[in-house]
C-alpha cells in the first residue's frame, strides 16, 4: 500500500523543540555515533532524498520511515546553512568517540607537564576543528581569526592546567584530577567567542516569525554564544567531575593496582558512557532556534524594526549554532 506523502513536511521537528525533553531526542537522533559509520553513497543517498522530499518529488513507494531516517543522516552530516558534508571529526555525532577518548586521557595523564601540554593542545586541536565545522555560514571566519583563536584556546587550556597543577601539589590528590576539567571550561570560554568574534562585531541575522531578514544584532549574538558554552562546558562536567571520584575509589582496590595498564582504556569507556547521555542533554539545554524580544537589542536596530513594522513583531528568532 503506497503511503500518501503529500502533506509530509521533512524539515518540521520530530519532537517539539520548546521543550527540553523534545529537544533532547532530538539530539540522541542527530548525534547518534553510528552515524559516523554510515558509507559516503549512502549519505549521498539521505541528502538526495530530503531534497527530493522538500520538492515534493520523492520516488513511488518511499515510506515515512525511510525519510525520516534520510532526514538523521543528513542532520547528522550536512550543515544545516550551507548543506555541505561536515568533515567526519567535526561533526557532532563524532563527539562521544572523539570525546570519550580526548577526556579519557586527559584525566588519566594529568600529573606531568609534558602530558598536560600534549592532551590539552590535542584537545583543542579538536575543539577547533569542531567549532570551525559548525560555525554560523552567514558570518564567515578568516584564517587569521581561526589561527588567533586556535592559539589562544590552547594557551589558556595550558596555562590553566599547567599553573593549576602547581598550585595544587600539596592538594588531596582528588583535587588535582579535577584541574583537566578546568583547562577545558576556561579554553571554552575562549575559543568559542574567538572563533565567532565575527558575530560579536557586526552582529548575527535575526527574523521575524515567518523567517524575514530583519537585521543584524551584536547582542543575539552575545546570548547565542553565552548559551553554547554552557552547553558545552555542561556537555564535559559530569564526566570529568565525577569520573575522578569514581576512579580515585577504583584505584584503591587490589586488583586495580595489578592492572594498572587498563585504567586509560577503563577511563576512556566510562568517559563514553557519560558522553553518550550529556552530548544531547547538554546540546538540548537552549532551542536551537533562539527567541528575543525586540526591545533586548540594539536601540537603533528596534528603531528600524519598529519603523517597518510597528508592533506586528514583537520578538526576533535567530539560530544560536552548536
Amino acid at each position: 500500500m503506497e503511503v500518501d506523502l503529500s502533506g509530509f513536511n521533512i524539515d518540521a521537528p520530530r519532537w517539539d523543540q520548546s521543550m527540553f525533553l523534545g529537544r533532547v531526542k532530538h539530539f540522541f537522533n542527530i548525534t547518534d555515533p553510528r552515524t559516523v559509520l554510515v558509507p559516503e553513497r549512502e549519505l549521498d543517498w539521505a541528502k538526495l532524498m530530503v531534497e527530493k522530499s522538500r520538492m515534493g518529488t520523492v520516488p513511488p513507494g518511499t515510506q515515512v520511515e525511510q525519510l525520516l531516517y534520510a532526514k538523521k543522516l543528513y542532520d547528522s552530516a550536512f550543515h544545516p546553512d550551507t548543506g555541505e558534508k561536515m568533515n567526519v571529526i567535526g561533526r557532532m555525532s563524532f563527539q562521544v568517540p572523539g570525546g570519550m577518548i580526548l577526556t579519557g586521557f586527559m584525566l588519566q595523564f594529568y600529573r606531568t607537564v609534558p602530558a598536560v601540554v600534549f592532551w590539552q593542545w590535542v584537545n583543542q586541536s579538536f575543539n577547533a576543528l569542531v567549532n570551525y565545522t559548525n560555525r554560523n555560514a552567514a558570518s564567515p571566519t578568516s584564517i587569521r581569526q581561526m589561527a588567533l583563536s586556535y592559539f589562544t584556546a590552547t594557551t589558556t587550556a595550558v596555562a590553566t592546567a599547567v599553573s593549576m597543577n602547581t598550585l595544587t601539589k600539596r592538594a588531596p590528590p582528588l583535587v588535582g584530577r579535577w584541574v583537566p576539567f578546568a583547562a577545558v571550561a576556561a579554553a571554552n570560554c575562549v575559543n568559542i567567542p574567538m572563533m565567532r568574534q565575527q558575530e560579536l562585531l557586526q552582529g548575527i541575522c535575526v527574523k521575524a516569525r515567518d523567517d524575514t531578514e530583519l537585521g543584524h544584532s551584536r547582542r543575539a549574538a552575545a546570548v547565542g554564544i553565552t548559551q553554547v558554552v554552557i552547553s558545552r562546558i555542561t556537555m564535559a562536567a559530569p564526566g570529568m567531575i565525577l569520573l575522578p571520584v569514581l576512579m580515585e575509589r577504583l584505584e584503591k582496590l587490589h586488583f586495580m593496582k595489578k592492572v594498572k595498564a587498563l585504567h586509560a582504556p577503563l577511563q576512556v569507556v566510562l568517559c563514553g558512557c557519560f558522553l553518550i547521555f550529556m552530548v544531547p542533554v547538554a546540546c538540548g539545554l537552549f532551542p536551537q532556534t533562539c527567541r528575543l524580544p525586540v526591545s533586548f537589542l540594539e536601540p537603533e536596530l528596534q528603531d528600524t524594526i519598529r519603523a517597518s513594522y510597528g508592533d506586528r513583531v514583537a520578538h526576533v528568532y535567530f539560530n544560536k549554532g552548536l
